[in-house]
């Protein structure tokens, strides 16, 4: 067996269980994030709040969402667990959501993808932190149209250091990506809000654009921009036409930002090649 072909397996079985931590972030990140905005709030208004029960990534433990009981370690085994159960609670019989199998599905194919493209060192290793972040983005995004600094700003200083060495990119380019990729969607957002007086956007998609420029330079911004804007459209035709979806909702952005990133990260060198030949 060659030692790539041993890399992605490995890459797969790790990918399994940073799919299951990641359900925790996706879930609970976003929680975290609203306890301190109330904390904040309390404190301006000069009102002190009830004390809450510890909530992070790690404190309480897994837990059965409907009767709270904690899971077992055989109740919490990646995609296993889940099918041996019949996608319900050991304990109460309450339905689990398919999205915890999905997450793991996913981690685990993208990570092996990612493993066997730049196989084992610095490259392949930052490839793989770069793709659980993206996950962990896109279904946050989706479900909150929140794009979490805690999660957008380490991912562009974590681009900007690796291309110090040039991993992916010469460090000027990374430089002006990353700056690029934000001023670009930031002058979007003002001139679509001076035209329609609406936000178009949020600010998580500057600071996530500027994170993919400062990972691949800027010399892919317009592809992942063409990529992210093509797919996005599609699909919010989509949601208009097949779940009736009114146009007044707002449809996120940085899922389709992400997937174009992560299409960058495999082959944005021949993509780049091709339409900003410089």
């Amino acid at each position: 067996m060659s030692p790539d072909l041993v890399f992605a397996v490995c890459a797969a079985a790790f990918g399994l269980a940073i799919g299951s931590f990641l359900n925790v972030v996706i879930y609970r990140l976003p929680k975290m994030m609203e306890a301190e905005w109330q904390a904040q709030c309390a404190e301006l208004a000069g009102r002190g709040l009830e004390p809450a029960p510890r909530f992070n990534l790690l404190v309480p433990g897994s837990h059965c969402p409907s009767c709270k009981t904690p899971l077992r370690v055989r109740d919490n085994v990646p995609l296993v667990s889940y099918f041996a159960s019949g996608g319900r609670c050991a304990h109460c019989g309450a339905a689990i959501s398919a999205r915890y199998p999905v997450v793991e599905a996913i981690t685990a194919v993208l990570s092996a993808w990612v493993a066997w493209r730049f196989g084992f060192g610095v490259p392949g290793l930052a490839a793989l932190a770069f793709t659980f972040a993206l996950i962990a983005l896109t279904f946050i995004d989706a479900d909150t149209t929140l794009l979490p600094d805690n999660l957008t700003l380490p991912l562009l200083w974590a681009g900007l250091l690796l291309n110090t060495a040039g991993t992916f990119a010469p460090l000027p380019e990374a430089v002006v990506g990353a700056a690029a990729g934000y001023l670009i969607l930031w002058s979007i957002y003002w001139l679509f809000k001076l035209v329609t007086g609406k936000e178009g956007m949020g600010y998580g998609d500057f600071k996530l654009l500027a994170a993919l420029g400062a990972w691949f330079g800027w010399k892919m911004l317009l592809p992942i921009l063409l990529l992210s804007s093509v797919v996005g459209a599609a699909v919010g035709m989509i949601l208009l036409v097949l779940a009736r979806r009114g146009r007044d909702i707002p449809i996120p952005f940085g899922p389709y930002l992400a997937a174009a990133g992560f299409i960058a990260l495999l082959y944005g060198q021949d993509i780049a090649g091709r339409l900003v030949p410089l």
